[in-house]
């Protein structure tokens, strides 16, 4: 299928426009005046002269699905981006394999003062020098109002406004790169956020044969939507030369064609770049991404729940099943697959946000927690501020600009930690208010040396792990080369010697 969405074409401000949208009547393009565009089955076409433009369905004006820039948020004009006119340094770059690979995940409004790309930046070499080889972006689609955590992204190929829009993003990837750092980006196909009237009015992109916990699950049975989820992806690395994606909750990604959608997307991704990582969340015991789909690794929740059942005592909910040292150190070991290719962690942005007050582990379990995960064989991931042993919260914020879904918002979290004995007597945050989204920010100082440690060794040790675990006395012995850990979780220590 063509190219989705206006690109340049020429120097005069033309641009070239394709639009799915099978059931149409007619489709038009609003700019500097307005011109028809030509049915080709269920594509349409043309050009025209912008950079602002809207696109008329049977007679309503919306946004471009596709729209690579909407400055003015999701109800004003979509733009046409050029992104030929950024400016790379990084043309000797070589990527980042998994061999190496160390995840540090940030979300860019939290992650300074600033809020935005540019604010990111002066932290890179920090990062370098630390251990880290990836920084992973919480997702940078554009969304509903300021603030949020981006995964209700509307506009998945427009960069958020308030983060400094595409050109931000472009000059944060060419700075990481210039420090030695890859940049994985995190992408949602799984469902759309509030607002997907726009989508609705092109083409059926939603299916009721399936449901997705978050609404109407994408229709992916349908060529065009297939396309606006894969061109997206190939957006991200050939445009702004990210180095890989991690696909959120692909077990919400439901398709029964053959390719899968995800098959289909990694194999596409890799004839733009063949570097390019691709990385899945998935449930637990699903193997697919790794096993079927042809993706280099998944995450592996499982080791977080052990770990933190064990030294929480916390069994409320999905934790409710964990707490076995023993099963820890089979996930460990990766549970039969290469260890590189499960990502895993002792926090998280939905392990801290996703709890009633975002509270993150305290400072002696997440040593223990955080010495596992980064002394195992797994690929590890940290949350930013973990290093430094943050004490602010990462609490769950939205900005929704709709009075009824914010109200929904408010009132659904409230609902959903009402049973939980853990969270018994607290409040649970208004994730519209302003004060939730500040107290969120993180307090940035210099990283505890037991990371630096730990992720200098990490590199000098064989792959080959051995774990003794013994249940009753809740301790773990873990092995590599001529490097032990002992993990002591009834009274939180680690140690670790050669």
């Amino acid at each position: 299928m063509r190219r989705l969405g206006a690109v340049p074409c020429g120097d005069d401000g033309t641009a070239e426009v394709c639009v799915w949208a099978p059931a149409a009547r007619s489709v038009r393009v609003l700019a500097d005046g307005e011109v028809e565009l030509e049915r080709d089955g269920e594509l349409w076409s043309g050009r025209f002269r912008g950079p602002g433009y809207r696109l008329v369905v049977d007679g309503e004006a919306w946004p471009d699905p596709c729209s690579r820039w909407q400055p003015d948020g999701v109800t004003g004009p979509s733009r046409v981006l050029d992104t030929g006119a950024f400016e790379w340094s990084d043309g000797g770059w070589a990527g980042v394999s998994l061999d190496e690979l160390v995840i540090y995940e940030l979300h860019v409004g939290t992650f300074g003062e600033e809020g935005t790309f540019d604010g990111v930046v002066p932290r890179l070499r920090g990062l370098r020098k630390l251990g880290v080889t990836a920084i992973e972006l919480m997702p940078v689609a554009i969304f509903p109002g300021e603030r949020g955590w981006g995964y209700d992204g509307l506009y998945t190929y427009a960069v958020h406004p308030a983060y400094g829009g595409p050109a931000g993003l472009a000059r944060l990837v060419d700075a990481a790169h210039a420090e030695g750092l890859g940049v994985i980006l995190d992408v949602v196909y799984n469902h759309v956020g509030p607002g997907n009237e726009a989508l609705r009015a092109f083409g059926p992109y939603f299916t009721d044969r399936h449901s997705t916990f978050w609404g109407d699950a994408l229709d992916y049975s349908q060529r065009g939507v297939r396309e606006w989820a894969i061109q997206n992806a190939e957006q991200w690395v050939r445009d702004f030369h990210v180095d890989g994606l991690r696909l959120d909750a692909v077990h919400a990604i439901l398709d029964d064609s053959e390719p899968h959608v995800c098959a289909e997307l990694a194999a596409r991704v890799r004839q733009i770049d063949p570097r390019a990582l691709v990385i899945s969340e998935m449930e637990l015991g699903d193997w697919r991404p790794i096993e079927e789909w042809g993706h280099d690794a998944q995450w592996f929740d499982a080791t977080h729940h052990e770990l933190h059942v064990l030294l929480t005592g916390e069994r409320d909910g999905y934790y409710a099943d964990f707490g076995s040292v023993a099963s820890l150190a089979e996930d460990l070991a990766g549970r039969g697959h290469d260890p590189r290719r499960l990502v895993v962690c002792a926090q998280n942005h939905d392990q801290v946000g996703n709890r009633a007050v975002g509270d993150r582990l305290p400072e002696d379990a997440l040593r223990v927690a955080a010495a596992v995960t980064l002394f195992s064989p797994c690929t590890p991931l940290l949350f930013m501020g973990e290093e430094w042993f943050e004490t602010a919260p990462f609490q769950f914020f939205t900005d929704h600009i709709d009075p009824e879904i914010a109200e929904a918002t408010c009132d659904g979290r409230r609902r959903e930690f009402a049973d939980f004995a853990a969270f018994s007597g607290q409040e649970v945050p208004d994730p519209q208010a302003l004060e939730t989204f500040l107290r969120s920010k993180l307090h940035p100082r210099e990283p505890d040396p037991l990371y630096r440690e730990l992720l200098a060794l990490r590199r000098e040790l064989p792959r080959e792990l051995e774990a003794e675990a013994d249940e009753e006395a809740n301790v773990l012995r873990l092995r590599r080369g001529d490097a032990t850990l002992v993990a002591d979780f009834a009274n939180r220590r680690v140690e670790f010697s050669r």
